[in-house]
């Protein structure tokens, strides 16, 4: 029986009788859960490393499979090099799929039920310490060149409100109320969730706000925009982002400003809950990684534990 490889698992097709229930499950996620175009395709490949492997033991449906052949596909992508917590992934994909079809009665049982993958160790994702923080957000920049005040608001505002890379991007400028301090982020799964602001990443996004005008090539309602007037896209904010910490020496990837947020947040605050809120997490286990305390229910969370949201007092100016 043939192995799978890394390099074969960017190469696999799909066996023919198994093609249709596949593909109507990823249009499902596609046009009814607003799932992403990469999301989607990593369910297609997650389907299709199934169907090889039960069709290579003589079956021709989904129908056909059963938990032992769940089971043998994990032994083989495990032997294949396929990490812990990709397994946990490929298993959540498959028995996704099982559930659909159940629902539309094409099966009476989820043969995915009861299957374990391998446990994962819960790591603490990389992230900056707040003193790094600190010197990334209060680095001197030229206020009069508008990339310079762009980038920093991306920076500000990343930190402040926890945003994915995509979020970010996708920002417009009718999400923003900035008298309220809030901003309206739509995230997986065309969710939308209204975050808070801090201060600092405020003041950032109205300077910003003021030289947009200056890279605005034609009508957009995008909030940044590349030196070319379009809307910017999630590789320059990788690049931009990469380039303002390598000037202190600094290894920055956006997600890592997300990762700082919610640990600084639960440092300061231990409130589980609140940051998965503002995280846009669907299930606390998510957000449980960055830390172990237990949550509490705090008033004000946000104003009273966020670095870089509590506004100076009079007693420091």
């Amino acid at each position: 029986m043939a192995e799978f490889t890394t390099t074969d698992m960017t190469r696999l097709r799909m066996p023919a009788t198994f093609a249709q229930p596949a593909t109507d499950f990823v249009d499902y996620l596609r046009q009814i859960r607003f799932y992403s175009a990469h999301t989607t395709a990593a369910y297609q490949r997650d389907l299709t490393k199934l169907a090889i492997c039960a069709e290579q033991r003589g079956l021709t449906s989904w129908q056909e499979v059963q938990t032992d052949t769940i089971r043998q596909a994990l032994q083989e992508v495990r032997l294949a090099g396929l990490g812990a917590s990709s397994c946990q992934r490929l298993l959540s994909s498959w028995r996704s799929f099982f559930q659909h079809i159940q629902r539309q009665g094409l099966r009476k049982n989820n043969p995915v039920a009861g299957v374990q993958a391998p446990k994962a160790g819960k790591n603490l994702p990389k992230h900056l310490d707040t003193e790094q923080v600190k010197q990334l957000l209060d680095q001197a920049i030229d206020t009069s060149d508008p990339l310079q005040v762009r980038d920093q608001a991306m920076l500000e505002l990343t930190y402040s409100s926890g945003l994915r890379l995509a979020e970010l991007a996708s920002l417009q400028i009718t999400d923003l109320d900035l008298a309220d301090r809030t901003l309206r982020v739509t995230g997986k799964g065309n969710k939308t969730r209204q975050v808070p602001m801090g201060n600092k990443a405020c003041q950032a996004v109205k300077c910003w706000l003021k030289q947009r005008h200056l890279l605005i090539k034609r009508s957009t309602q995008c909030l940044f925009l590349s030196q070319h007037g379009r809307p910017i896209s999630p590789r320059s904010i990788q690049l931009r982002m990469h380039k303002a910490a390598a000037k202190l020496g600094l290894q920055l990837h956006p997600h890592m400003l997300r990762h700082s947020f919610a640990s600084h947040m639960l440092q300061s605050s231990g409130d589980l809950r609140a940051v998965q809120e503002m995280l846009g997490h669907a299930d606390i286990s998510t957000t449980q990684v960055y830390t172990h305390l237990d949550y509490q229910h705090l008033a004000q969370v946000y104003d009273q534990a966020h670095p870089r949201a509590r506004k100076r007092s009079k007693d420091s100016t």
